[in-house]
């Protein structure tokens, strides 16, 4: 336990990324709390909690990551625990959020996945959701709880510019992330472009065209989230194949299933860089993955947070040490 401005909290790590909680909780000030997570023979979760937790604000890190129904059920077993608990406040670091890329009906009879685990986590006891980079923006909209949409954004870009790059351009994968591009592009002050991209089905994707001036350049792919590592390696060959000198890639959740690490690893690009909102073992790390930890802005998160303090300024590009 640790009291910040009179409040008494406890931080919690649930099965997903406990590398990265230990990280939040040292940049808090405290240790992390117990807490057991066994599962039955039939895959039935049980959660166990060997400390008092009343009348306490608890955070709860848990990144929905693979596999994801496990993580998630994980998150809303444990807010039923605390909330039976007495616990004054519960508050979810959820990284990563799961079921993000399902967040509007594109065909008929669709689910908005997205906003039924918004429903689901309200309806366990949550009373605050921070999450890092959702895939929507919209996605805050599903909740009638505070949601506090922190950005890996500085991070990814403070990286970058230690490189030292000569001649870029910030590419982004499809039309619906040139937002996210234009933000890159103006924390580096390079150009960008857009890669205009068919996809047939989930997981696969065509380029049809390249729309921006990518020839002699070093072109930085960036996106929120890398699964399969499928579009990634079409958009970097696409760029490649129309001139670029070097492909770099950025995203924020680095999901990586089945071989994308070994894809990654074979393609043309120099580096993917991420962050630890994900969880990577071993086997899918190599020399080409640059991971870089989100661990201190989400401890200072909760600090303002209990402090009630703005987090706008957490989001800040710090460049003295750069120049």
């Amino acid at each position: 336990m640790a009291i910040i401005e009179g409040k008494k909290i406890k931080i919690f790590s649930l099965s997903a990324n406990r590398p990265l909680a230990e990280e939040i909780a040292k940049t808090v000030g405290c240790e992390l709390g117990v807490c057991e997570v066994n599962y039955f023979a039939d895959g039935e979760i049980n959660m166990n909690i060997p400390e008092t937790v009343r009348g306490h604000h608890v955070f709860v890190v848990q990144p929905t990551q693979t596999p994801v129904n496990d993580t998630l059920m994980e998150v809303l077993i444990m807010c039923d625990a605390l909330k039976r608990a007495s616990a004054l406040t519960i508050n979810l670091i959820i990284p990563y959020y799961g079921y993000s890329r399902q967040d509007k009906k594109s065909r008929s009879r669709h689910p908005i996945s997205a906003k039924l685990v918004a429903d689901l986590i309200q309806t366990a006891g949550a009373n605050r959701v921070i999450a890092m980079d959702l895939h929507a923006a919209q996605i805050q909209g599903f909740f009638d709880i505070p949601i506090d949409n922190f950005l890996a954004m500085p991070i990814l870009a403070q990286y970058l510019l230690k490189k030292k790059f000569k001649n870029i351009v910030v590419v982004s994968p499809d039309h619906g992330g040139a937002t996210r591009a234009r933000m890159l592009a103006n924390y580096l002050s390079a150009p960008m472009a857009i890669i205009d991209k068919n996809r047939p089905e989930p997981n696969k994707a065509e380029v049809m065209n390249i729309i921006g001036e990518v020839k002699g350049k070093t072109a930085i792919l960036i996106d929120d989230m890398v699964d399969t590592g499928g579009s990634l390696m079409v958009a970097a060959e696409a760029l490649m194949n129309a001139g670029s000198d070097a492909v770099y890639a950025a995203c924020t959740h680095p999901i990586l299933s089945g071989d994308a690490s070994d894809r990654i690893l074979k393609s043309s690009l120099k580096e993917l860089i991420c962050t630890n909102t994900v969880f990577l073992p071993d086997s899918k790390r190599n020399e080409k993955i640059v991971q870089l930890s989100v661990g201190k802005v989400l401890g200072q998160g909760i600090i303002k947070i209990l402090d009630d303090e703005p987090l706008s300024g957490l989001f800040q590009l710090e460049t003295e040490e750069i120049r």
